[in-house]
């Protein structure tokens, strides 16, 4: 019987993930996901308190693959502050321009308090793994003398502000710049803004 019930809850946050990465979550109502999964929308209940709870579950689901795979790319790059820092502004960039719509939604749009919640968490751990690479940058001398905390936070902002018109679903000119010369303008911002020269 638990086995039954965590494959309905995992379909009910697969198909709620399919529709956000495709419409947003505006686009995945309680109507819809639960016809995705064949079954009433009363059902849906029974295994989460509210529609926000969903959505609450599947930003975590997404953002935590997200964050994980930043990380690991951080964690994959040489020693050197400089390397480690391309490493989260390429992987943070590439990986929201490749999933435009989903990008847009865990970042942009805008969502129900419970779910904002999450994204506040989320970005907290976004600074904190950006702020020890900073930190280790300061320390060898690489990265001017600064508020770790606050420079972090701020290369985050720059990243993100960077990429609203290029995922905003509403876009419909073409792009003035192609997406690799996106991901090493941004890049080359974060490292100078730093005080560290792009390679």
């Amino acid at each position: 019987m638990k086995r039954h019930a965590q494959t309905k809850e995992e379909a009910f946050v697969r198909a709620a993930h399919d529709l956000v990465a495709r419409e947003g979550f505006a686009g995945a109502k309680v109507a819809a996901v639960a016809r995705a999964c064949g079954v009433s929308a009363g059902s849906l209940y029974s295994y989460f308190g509210s529609r926000d709870e969903l959505l609450a579950h599947v930003f975590r689901r997404a953002a935590g693959r997200e964050l994980a795979a930043v990380r690991g790319a951080v964690d994959a790059a040489p020693a050197h502050p400089g390397a480690r820092l391309e490493a989260f502004a390429d992987t943070f960039t590439q990986r929201a321009l490749r999933g435009r719509r989903l990008a847009w939604s865990l970042l942009f749009e805008p969502v129900s308090p419970v779910v904002e919640h999450e994204r506040l968490v989320y970005r907290r751990e976004y600074a904190q793994l950006c702020e020890g690479v900073i930190r280790d940058g300061v320390a060898a001398g690489l990265f001017a003398p600064q508020n770790t905390a606050v420079a972090a936070s701020a290369a985050i902002g720059a990243i993100s502000e960077a990429l609203v018109g290029r995922l905003s679903p509403e876009m419909s000119q073409k792009p003035e710049v192609p997406d690799e010369q996106l991901v090493a303008e941004i890049r080359g911002f974060c490292l100078r803004a730093l005080g560290c020269a792009p390679s």
